[in-house]
């Protein structure tokens, strides 16, 4: 985000300040904001993503206390509607982020970070992914994402293959230019508002 200060220069918000502020307005949205923008992402999802050639999905969990979108909506009609596609959620070890086949809540436990995890389960291969739905707080309009700053889901879709697809997903737009950029990130290939999906060239 770019914000105009009293000298008339543009400055840009590094990482930190980005976080602070999504999560900010990730918080101040209503209950029922909450819930409408949510179910947006989700219907958006299904009229604009093809979904006919994926065979495994990773999906997160969200994590109500950070506002997440609601990927539950998502999960549930996949379940219901798509019988060919396998979900995978995530689960973390140490400084690696497994990759667990969902087979359904009974399997999930809270954390003491707050956030739903499997107990046990089946383990995926990230190299048979085939998309990602990827948590962030912010993006910007080149597809680079900022999460919370540990790097679990950076290092995952390394693993990835190349043609996995991975898309993010927010209640806000992309910025125009995060400018603290890594080696270690690794592009989006599109990210699902509540009103649009933007596309990324990379």
């Amino acid at each position: 985000m770019i914000r105009l200060i009293s000298s008339s220069i543009f400055y840009f918000m590094n990482k930190d300040e980005l976080r602070k502020t999504h999560l900010t307005k990730r918080r101040a949205l209503s209950e029922t904001e909450f819930r409408k923008l949510s179910v947006k992402i989700s219907d958006l999802f299904f009229s604009s993503v093809d979904l006919s050639r994926i065979r495994t999905l990773h999906i997160y969990l969200p994590i109500e206390s950070k506002r997440e979108p609601d990927t539950w909506l998502i999960i549930e009609r996949i379940r219901i509607g798509f019988p060919h596609i396998r979900l995978v959620i995530p689960r973390v070890k140490g400084d690696e982020m497994e990759n667990i086949f969902f087979a359904g809540p009974e399997q999930l436990e809270k954390t003491k970070w707050g956030m739903m995890e499997p107990t046990q389960g089946v383990h995926s291969d990230p190299q048979n992914i085939d998309m990602v739905i990827v948590p962030l707080l912010a993006v910007d309009k080149l597809g680079h994402r900022i999460g919370y700053g540990k790097g679990y889901y950076d290092r995952f879709l390394k693993l990835c293959r190349p043609n996995c697809i991975k898309i993010g997903v927010s209640f806000f737009e992309p910025e125009q230019n995060i400018t603290e950029k890594s080696n270690h990130d690794v592009l989006l290939n599109a990210c699902l508002t509540p009103f649009q999906i933007y596309q990324f060239q990379n």
